[in-house]
């Protein structure tokens, strides 16, 4: 299994409903709107990095009013 945090930024006042249409994406674990840089952070896990990849490109970019994200996979040192 692997995880990643998705670091999203959305435009102006979108971000709450990014963050619920992001929630209900299976494999979604967690989708918080917060303040900052980034508007949106969500927490995922996929089968495989390719799985994890295929489900940010497909799905959470599709997402209307996202305008950038960054996918952060969690290691385990």
């Amino acid at each position: 299994m692997v995880q990643a945090y998705i670091l999203i930024q959305t435009e102006v006042g979108k971000a709450s409903t990014v963050a619920e249409t992001i929630g209900k994406i299976p494999g979604v674990i967690q989708a918080e709107d917060v303040t900052g840089p980034y508007d949106v952070i969500v927490r995922a896990q996929a089968d495989t990095v390719d799985e994890l990849g295929r489900m940010v490109v497909a799905k959470v970019q599709q997402v209307d009013g996202i305008t950038r994200t960054l996918t952060c996979p969690v290691v385990h040192l």
